[in-house]
């Protein structure tokens, strides 16, 4: 490459120009790039930072890695953090903390390059299109390891990575690392009762069971998008994620005021199935459209029935997918349960540069055994698909 590159570092979205970094990320409005994925735009990860979600108060301190040319155009980017705890990653490296710091090591900060609260794969790496990406994925991800070295930092962590940033890191000395999603995959279903047919017998009756008991006591479901994610509509949904995740989690990580700036921002990208009952809201869950997928974020409720989480989260995102034709629905990290209603197991990738060569070494026997486990969970999981025999999904 004869043309001088050099990375810049900025601390904040609110001094990257929003239409620079769409262009990279594939969010332009002018020349919106497929497959399109809403969490890596600039107005999701400005909307953490501006509401206070994602801020060096919590942990997130912005250090946003952007390639540019010698005459000052962009063209790569990686949303990156120095954190000093391992919170709202979903890729957990909890045990390598403590390793390193019983051994003398200080494993915080780290430089996390991610979506903040958000454990779905998309582009880290980011470019202007497949020519650029080819040509620039490489430098990027030799760059960030220079970066890491340079600042002196334990190591760099690049979450829910697709197969082109992975193969680019893992050439650049990255540790390659795998876990497991449950996504439902459309393999070409006119509707839910064709997605029903599929199934074997049994499955098919147990959802339908599970779908009438759902909406039992009078309940039913709206889906709310664009317009109609009002203030009054983010208050109420505001409410049951604080009243869910307090007890999930003790402290959730979403402010209210992220709920309003997205909703001004990216209201067309967005998706609430709300559940109704005595004509008020009392349950919901937030998901967010992409070109070629519905991502399924988390969900609250003020009233607990029998099947209605999964009637929210699970079967209603597939009734929508059918209907927007999306390949896919992605539900979120974890949940065995979620095979039983169609989601079938798929593999996630991360990859991880650690400069200590000890650490380093430890790490990469760990992760060798443990993609080894993952491989052999899915193979089990993909036995006990609901789908008749010769029809499961790939």
């Amino acid at each position: 490459m004869s043309e001088e590159y050099s990375i810049r570092i900025e601390q904040s979205f609110g001094d990257i120009d929003p239409e620079d970094w769409n262009r990279l990320s594939g969010a332009s409005k002018t020349m919106r790039m497929e497959p399109y994925n809403p969490f890596v735009s600039h107005a999701f990860l400005s909307a953490m930072e501006q509401s206070g979600s994602a801020t060096p108060e919590t942990g997130w301190l912005g250090h946003h890695m952007l390639l540019e040319r010698g005459d000052g155009v962009l063209v790569g980017a990686i949303p990156a953090y120095l954190k000093n705890h391992s919170k709202g990653e979903y890729v957990f490296d909890h045990g390598w903390a403590d390793a390193f710091e019983r051994a003398g090591g200080h494993y915080y900060p780290k430089l996390q390059c991610s979506v903040p609260f958000t454990p779905a794969t998309g582009p880290r790496l980011l470019t202007a299109g497949d020519v650029d990406a080819a040509r620039f994925r490489p430098v990027l991800a030799s760059g960030l390891r220079q970066v890491t070295e340079k600042i002196g930092v334990s190591s760099a962590h690049v979450t829910f990575t697709p197969d082109g940033d992975t193969q680019a890191l893992t050439d650049a000395g990255f540790l390659h690392r795998t876990d497991q999603q449950f996504h439902f995959i459309n393999s070409g279903f006119r509707d839910h009762a064709d997605f029903l047919d599929a199934l074997s017998s049994r499955k098919r009756k147990d959802l339908r069971k599970e779908r009438k008991a759902a909406l039992d006591n009078g309940i039913s479901i709206d889906w709310l998008t664009g317009s109609d994610l009002t203030e009054e509509i983010w208050d109420q949904f505001y409410t049951f994620y604080m009243d869910t995740g307090s007890r999930k989690w003790g402290r959730p990580y979403l402010t209210r005021s992220f709920y309003s700036l997205i909703g001004e921002r990216m209201a067309d990208d967005i998706l609430l199935v709300m559940a109704k009952r005595d004509g008020r809201y009392v349950a919901g869950a937030i998901n967010f459209i992409g070109s070629d997928a519905l991502y399924g974020r988390h969900w609250g409720c003020i009233e607990d029935h029998p099947y209605l989480h999964f009637e929210v989260c699970y079967h209603q995102a597939i009734d929508f997918a059918l209907s927007r034709g999306l390949q896919r629905v992605e539900a979120g990290a974890q949940g065995e349960h979620k095979l039983a209603r169609g989601y079938t197991p798929v593999t996630t990738h991360s990859a991880h540069f650690i400069a200590h060569a000890g650490l380093r070494n430890a790490i990469s026997a760990y992760l060798e055994r443990e993609r080894e486990e993952v491989e052999q969970i899915s193979d089990y999981l993909d036995v006990h698909s609901p789908f008749r025999k010769g029809e499961r999904q790939e």
